[in-house]
């Protein structure tokens, strides 16, 4: 069997909202998004959520088959699909209320994975993030793991407890990516690029931040790099880091960078290969904020963008 990606988190459909009027419904969730992004790029993927066994859940698994991604046993046993609804303002920059539930119960029906990435609620929402905690400690010894912490604080009501588990998530991840954002939110102190610093003395091999139109930067044991945004016309700036992430995981998988046996290597990567990683992720990114909705692209469309000269 082919190695394949086992992603582990929500999944919800987005209700945009912009200038006081709802101008569609989209799937979505972070992790649901990686998922999918893997899934339209060609790679294997096994998706465990916790959706209902309704007409929006019923979608949602509709549009994971589309994209190639295997639903994982148990994964529709909530009582109703979670919903985010997304208020653009006038730059395409979303805020979110969320009406959700995160529940996981048992040992997914999958095989043992080459890579398990998880993020946003999916590892602070109670009772389903004990779980998945639970879930990567027992993946760490086949799979690298991948972590985004995507923060959404209006689902936060214990800020120092969801930090912790950040935290315990940091030390056991071998790549993390995060928003400036996001870092401002856990350490409002610190610089991004401090913070970045800090969490590599910790454990992870690769911690790349994004800081959108200004770009993104990758520390590593060999240094740091950093790539500039593309100039594109942005629609709007949802899914742009799931699709970061998602982008940054397929190029060390082409890399040859993925699996527990790969951690020596993925913890020397050198900085010119880390270099052509982000800008990967950061054309994937640049392709997502240009279409409505968290709609990543498949490899032929980021192929062909990546031989275009054009900006």
């Amino acid at each position: 069997m082919s190695p394949r990606a086992l992603v582990i988190g929500e999944a919800l459909i987005d209700i945009v909202e912009r200038n006081g009027e709802v101008t569609g419904e989209h799937v979505g969730g972070s992790p649901l998004n990686v998922a999918v992004g893997l899934g339209r790029l060609g790679r294997g993927v096994d998706f465990l959520t916790h959706i209902g066994d309704d007409a929006r859940g019923r979608r949602i698994v509709e549009y994971l088959h589309d994209s190639g991604v295997q639903l994982v046993a148990g994964s529709t046993g909530a009582a109703r699909t979670p919903t985010a609804r997304a208020t653009l303002d006038d730059a395409g920059a979303a805020r979110y209320e969320f009406d959700i539930e995160w529940e996981l119960a048992g040992t997914p029906e999958a095989a043992a994975p080459l890579i398990a990435h998880t993020g946003s609620i999916a590892t602070v929402l109670e009772p389903g993030c004990r779980a998945t905690a639970a879930l990567l400690d027992a993946y760490h010894l086949s799979a690298t793991i991948t972590f985004d912490p995507n923060i959404r604080a209006a689902l936060i009501d214990d800020a120092d407890a969801a930090r912790h588990r950040i935290d315990r998530l940091i030390e056991r991840a071998d790549v993390i990516k995060a928003s400036d954002e996001d870092l401002r939110w856990i350490d409002p102190h610190r610089t991004p690029k401090q913070i970045a610093r800090s969490w590599l003395d910790l454990g992870p091999s690769i911690v790349a931040v994004t800081e959108g139109g200004q770009g993104s930067f990758a520390v590593c044991a060999a240094g740091s790099v950093r790539v500039a945004a593309l100039p594109v016309e942005v629609v709007d700036t949802v899914g742009a880091g799931d699709a970061f992430m998602t982008g940054l995981i397929d190029a060390l998988w082409s890399h040859g960078l993925l699996g527990a046996d790969k951690r020596p290597e993925l913890r020397g990567i050198r900085l010119d290969t880390l270099h052509d990683v982000l800008q990967t992720a950061a054309l994937s990114s640049a392709l997502t904020v240009t279409r409505p909705g968290a709609d990543l692209p498949d490899r032929a469309t980021r192929d062909a963008a990546a031989r275009d000269p054009r900006p």
